[in-house]
């Protein structure tokens, strides 16, 4: 899971970091650690802190290491790296995504300091930048896995959030679950047990709006043949 923050431009939060082996040796009579990623939050201050990274899912020694909190648009501090990065808020420096984890995830949206949030990234590609006062940046997208029987696509980038004023529009969630960003409005919240990122809450006025929460990671196992453990 992953998360964005809040404010006129606020930005969406990176993805939750992919991992997929076509192949994993069990032992028996071994005990191995399986944890969901918990979701990462949104920002709920005046729009001065950024939001907060997700959780890792891990099974055995493999970690997916939890998406990086998307910028809010008055924080000065750097953003958050995690599996895939947040997107770079608008306003103040720096303007930069944060950066993503090798063979996991990709970076966030950078930001020229306008009225519009960075995407971040997804499991597939970096966060769409977010530039002056038209449409914020999109969240990166995810990558699709058939290991459920059917075809899912997993950690995508929440989107950028915008400012009520100005032609464009708020930037679109990644595919894999990444939440839209709020045009003048609160974001929308990234899909549970996809570990898609949350997307960056607008501003209406003078009144900043909520980013939304990341959507929980999810750890999965397939046998091939019959299930013969639990």
């Amino acid at each position: 899971g992953s998360t964005a923050s809040m404010d006129g431009g606020g930005s969406g939060g990176g993805a939750g970091g992919l991992l997929y082996y076509s192949s994993v040796p069990i032992s028996s009579g071994k005990s191995y650690l399986v944890r969901n990623g918990e979701k990462g939050h949104g920002s709920t201050d005046s729009g001065v802190t950024h939001g907060r990274n997700g959780g890792d899912s891990i099974f055995g020694d493999k970690i997916a290491i939890g998406g990086g909190g998307g910028g809010s648009t008055r924080d000065s501090s750097a953003v958050p790296s995690g599996g895939s990065g947040g997107g770079a808020g608008s306003d103040v420096s720096p303007n930069t995504g944060g950066s993503g984890t090798a063979g996991q995830g990709f970076k966030g949206g950078d930001n020229d300091t306008g009225n519009t949030g960075a995407g971040g990234g997804g499991a597939s590609e970096a966060g769409g930048d977010g530039t002056g006062n038209v449409t914020a940046g999109k969240g990166g997208d995810g990558l699709a896995y058939s290991i459920t029987g059917s075809s899912v696509t997993y950690a995508g980038g929440g989107g950028g959030g915008k400012y009520q004023e100005g032609s464009g529009s708020a930037g679109a969630g990644g595919a894999g679950g990444g939440g839209a960003g709020g045009k003048g409005a609160n974001g929308n919240a990234g899909t549970a047990g996809l570990g898609g990122g949350g997307g960056g809450g607008g501003k209406t006025g003078s009144t900043p709006k909520i980013g939304a929460n990341g959507g929980t990671g999810v750890v999965i196992v397939a046998y091939k043949g019959p299930q013969r453990g639990t």
